[in-house]
């Protein structure tokens, strides 16, 4: 199968249908809640039996439970330890008692079956133990291959009746994945599933690429690609594997990323040895410069709402981050921290802007308000850098280089995720190295 017949089949049409599944009728109680607000979050215990039925079954079940653990918000229990086996479940109501003995205070179960039309039909509940009452249930449709995509729609739908919040289960990750020595790199742009799962290389290698960013659609791709030595913008297709130049700019050009409403792509372009931020209508292909400055103005990102954009400078003698209006109005610098301030983003949520900080040859992550206040760093390393966030704005990826071998003369590089309590960082399985990740929104 080649890489567009994969990716079409993988973004195939999952949920037909999505049916409630409705609870018995029982006494309100309170419900469940777990309140991701506060800065210390003890996981949840929660049962996540395997769904009766097929044997794809087994495999949905154990990709919602490895979704949730990873959340570092559930804490799934050992299986050996449920007393109600799934057929018991998957034909009556729960036996809280079976569940409450092993201190479960959420259980999932679930069903799955091949209907008569070849499709695959998965149904889930999500009960609240203690309360003794279910919290959600529903049935989806699918064609067979796509039974790993509803295990992610699950966890969301979980993730989200629990904490109140969108989950990010549903989504996928593109990234530079490289190889070969540190004299002759290799980097390829790659996508894959946010648990590491499908991964595909999307070019060859036989070009050097860099700064992959999804549209807001998820659909399309923009990066920057060096064709004979020389930068050019491309948009990648997921849906097709298409892909096109949008535009050879004279100079160079750095960090093209789409707008809010995926119309048009921000940039820096290098002209004239001056480096500042244009925008680039995608319908019109006109051109509009931002900022105007003798200092280096790049790595531009909107914030959600398309009104403001953050982006770095030298412009104070330093580098350091800055907002300003959409049409370049009003630039405010909002670090003042020691050392350089770089690869700014707006969070999803608008209430934070994710950032790499460099000092005395110390490399962190952190986060800041457009405001300039609260400033906090969430990870540290010997190379770390590129935050890109979760479409809930509750987890951030990165890149991590550390040295390895003998003498450290070797490097390794990852991708790493954390969630905004600087706690739970855990790295990303990827076949080779991997840098600059890309973090999509929830797939249509």
């Amino acid at each position: 199968m080649t890489t567009r017949q994969t990716l079409t089949a993988l973004r195939r049409a999952i949920a037909l249908a999505a049916v409630m599944i409705m609870a018995v009728a029982v006494q309100a109680k309170a419900e469940l809640h777990l309140d991701i607000t506060t800065g210390n979050v003890q996981p949840l215990p929660i049962a996540v039996t395997q769904f009766y039925g097929e044997a794809v079954g087994a495999q949905i079940a154990n990709v919602v439970e490895a979704d949730l653990e990873r959340s570092g918000l559930f804490r799934p229990l050992d299986h050996r330890a449920f007393i109600q086996t799934p057929d018991q479940l998957a034909n009556g109501l729960p036996r809280y008692g079976d569940w409450k003995v092993i201190n479960a205070q959420a259980l999932v179960s679930g069903t799955a079956s091949v209907q008569p039309d070849g499709r695959l039909k998965v149904e889930f509940r999500l009960f609240d133990v203690l309360a003794q009452q279910q919290l959600t249930g529903l049935a989806y449709f699918t064609q067979p291959d796509g039974w790993r995509r509803i295990a992610h729609i699950i966890a969301d739908a979980i993730y989200k009746r629990i904490t109140g919040e969108d989950g990010y289960f549903d989504t996928r990750i593109v990234y530079i994945a490289e190889s070969g020595p540190a004299t002759a790199r290799q980097k390829r742009l790659a996508i894959m599933d946010q648990d590491g799962e499908n991964n595909l290389y999307l070019t060859d290698g036989r070009v050097l690429v860099l700064t992959p960013r999804f549209s807001p659609t998820a659909q399309e791709i923009t990066y920057l690609s060096y064709f004979n030595n020389r930068p050019r913008v491309y948009i990648f297709n997921v849906d097709t594997g298409r892909q096109e130049v949008l535009g050879d700019f004279p100079g160079m050009t750095f960090a093209p990323r789409f707008s809010p409403d995926g119309n048009k792509v921000i940039m820096s372009l290098a002209q004239n040895g001056n480096t500042d931020i244009y925008l680039l209508d995608l319908r019109t292909r006109r051109q509009t410069r931002l900022t105007d400055n003798p200092a280096i103005d790049t790595a531009p990102s909107f914030s959600p709402d398309g009104s403001k954009i953050t982006f770095e400078s030298d412009r104070g003698g330093s580098q350091q981050i800055y907002t300003m209006n959409a049409d370049g109005t009003n630039v405010q610098r909002i670090t003042f921290g020691a050392g350089k301030y770089g690869t700014p983003v707006w969070s999803p949520r608008g209430d934070l802007i994710a950032f790499t900080r460099i000092n005395g040859g110390r490399f962190s992550i952190g986060v800041i308000r457009p405001d300039g206040s609260g400033e906090r760093e969430l990870s540290t390393g010997y190379l770390v850098e590129g935050p890109t966030w979760a479409p809930n704005g509750r987890v951030l990826m990165y890149f991590k280089e550390k040295p390895t071998g003998e003498g450290g003369r070797q490097r390794q590089v990852r991708l790493y995720s954390i969630d905004l309590t600087g706690r739970n960082e855990r790295q990303m399985l990827t076949p080779t190295d991997a840098s600059d990740p890309a973090w999509s929104p929830l797939i249509p």
